[in-house]
């Protein structure tokens, strides 16, 4: 080693493991449904308890078929729940007005579809009066 030089440890940064309240994906898939609402929030342990409506129960049934083919599934459903199952699929999800394809990680599970597809957008405004309130219009020009 050079003199003047202190030595570097050079650390690999490692992809941290995904865990929810400390078990891990694949155990999350072994998991039973009625364990598995044990560790999500209320909302989604609530939507558990009372049962899947039958357009949700038609949606994860197509999800399992068409996670071997590897097929972006469509879906109207913005209320269906994102269970350890549907990680590493592809989905498009309806916004009223077109589909939004979203890739379902495992920070996802407990949420639903329709949190990953918002229906409004931003609109930015480009000045005072252009798409505003009708009194904002005549601004005083200085």
């Amino acid at each position: 080693m050079p003199k003047g030089r202190k030595a570097k440890k050079v650390e690999v940064r490692r992809k941290k493991e995904f865990t929810l309240r400390g078990k891990t994906l694949p155990e999350l898939k072994e998991l039973p449904l009625s364990e598995l609402a044990k560790l999500l929030g209320a909302r989604a342990r609530r939507s558990i308890r009372r049962g899947f409506n039958s357009e949700t129960t038609i949606f994860l049934a197509k999800m399992t078929e068409g996670a071997a083919a590897g097929i972006v599934q469509r879906t109207h459903t913005r209320d269906a729940l994102i269970l350890p199952e549907h990680v590493g699929r592809r989905v498009a999800i309806h916004t009223g007005k077109e589909f939004k394809e979203v890739e379902v990680r495992p920070e996802m599970i407990g949420h639903y579809f329709g949190e990953f597809a918002l229906t409004r957008r931003f609109e930015k405004h480009s000045g005072p009066g252009v798409g505003a309130t009708r009194s904002s219009k005549f601004m005083p020009l200085k």
